[in-house]
């Protein structure tokens, strides 16, 4: 027989201390960790972020709401009460973590661009536009010096 190397998956599980985003809802984009699972769709979730308009109070949520994110409170106990979660995310600097990801970058960015005006928009139009030119006289330049 050969030898067979077992390897954990990478998979984000639903644990206890996984980080999730809220996806619907009232706390629609807001960062909270999963502190009991009730039963195969629900699970019990706490945000105690620092900023009280990103905190998700503790409240029973359908896992059809949550996208898994790859932090995690490590060896956070079940059923956790609130001061201790947060002590354990700021420990963590679970906002930290998220605010540098690429993944928080983009949503802001989407946000940004979904909040601009008419105007706006036609002003990023003309920029692109404009760099898109300088490029494409340099590249000219090189091609012509070759």
């Amino acid at each position: 027989m050969g030898d067979a190397d077992i390897k954990a998956s990478s998979w984000r599980l639903v644990e206890v201390g996984r980080i999730v985003l809220v996806h619907g809802g009232p706390s629609d984009g807001k960062l909270a960790a999963i502190v009991e699972i009730i039963d195969h769709k629900r699970a019990l979730i706490d945000g105690p972020a620092s900023d009280s308009k990103t905190a998700v109070p503790r409240q029973a949520i359908a896992l059809a709401q949550l996208i898994l994110t790859p932090f995690t409170l490590p060896k956070l106990p079940r059923g956790s009460r609130t001061g201790v979660v947060k002590a354990k995310w700021e420990k963590e600097g679970i906002e930290a973590k998220w605010q540098e990801s690429a993944w928080a970058k983009k949503r802001n960015q989407k946000q940004k661009r979904r909040a601009l005006t008419d105007f706006e928009r036609f002003k990023v139009l003309r920029l692109r536009k404009q760099a898109r030119f300088e490029v494409r006289k340099s590249l000219a330049k090189v091609k012509a010096a070759a």
